[in-house]
């Protein structure tokens, strides 16, 4: 679907008819084969919101497991009548929901699982993001002999990575849904995970980070230089590791370029 307000009247009609049935059948629709258009309608109708529910299935694996597959889909075709595609690329589909969770009153009871969608959204968007090489070992090599001028490095950040903090556990929640027979009960879910998600080759890697790491890799994202993002990620985070988080950027893929600006004539 495109976006309603660019389609002509007629088609902007049938579109919100689609997802509301409530709505009466648009004026002059009619069946090929002189079948009831309300009946026929009410099938393509449902098909249509079916489709949208199972894409959002796909996406949030862990959020259905966590609250079932009837309260899943109920909340799902909920969203799906309040937030319709605006894309055709329904991989794209379903970025807004994690907002959507957070505000679902029958969820109260579950106050990570809107943070368990952010996971599953970061996921799908690593797994999509534009490939970009990985930072060469001369580049790391300039980059260590710029001395005095360390700090005004700026590092570029593949386009997969992502970051995530939440006051729950919900990384090691995601991560006890992707091997058999781990207890979930066990977890304790008030513990406060972050974790920084990015792809590697084809697999999608979610990595518990601190909280120093979570916030270096927001501030490079935010264009501070190398300098300024560890000191943010020092007042956040007393005990960050600068080094460490950035061997293990490196090893990771999560860097793309590292490079020095010129200095500005005086």
């Amino acid at each position: 679907m495109t976006g309603a307000a660019t389609l002509p009247g007629s088609q902007r009609d049938f579109a919100a008819a689609l997802l509301d049935a409530e709505r009466a059948v648009p004026p002059g629709l009619r069946a090929w084969n002189g079948s009831d258009p309300a009946a026929r309608l009410a099938v393509y109708r449902n098909n249509v919101v079916s489709s949208l529910v199972d894409a959002l299935a796909d996406t949030f694996p862990v959020v259905q497991q966590l609250v079932g597959v009837e309260f899943f889909r109920a909340m799902a075709v909920l969203f799906v009548r309040e937030s319709p595609p605006r894309s055709r690329v329904l991989a794209h589909y379903g970025r807004d929901f994690p907002a959507f969770v957070a505000a679902f009153e029958p969820a109260r009871g579950l106050p990570y699982l809107a943070d368990v969608a952010r996971l599953e959204v970061a996921r799908v968007r690593a797994y999509h993001a534009a490939d970009a090489e990985l930072v060469s070992e001369e580049m790391v090599s300039l980059a260590l002999a710029s001395g005095e001028r360390m700090g005004e490095l700026r590092l570029v950040l593949n386009p997969s990575v992502h970051t995530l903090a939440s006051p729950h556990a919900v990384v090691t929640l995601w991560a006890a849904h992707q091997v058999d027979g781990d207890d979930v009960a066990q977890v304790d879910v008030d513990a406060p995970e972050r974790a920084v998600i990015l792809r590697a080759g084809l697999e999608v890697l979610v990595l518990p980070s601190a909280r120093g790491t979570v916030c270096f890799v927001e501030a490079v994202h935010a264009g501070l230089n190398l300098g300024d993002a560890a000191a943010r990620a020092i007042a956040a985070a007393p005990d960050f590791d600068l080094s460490g988080t950035l061997t293990q950027l490196l090893a990771h893929g999560a860097l793309s370029s590292i490079h020095l600006p010129p200095r500005l004539s005086s």
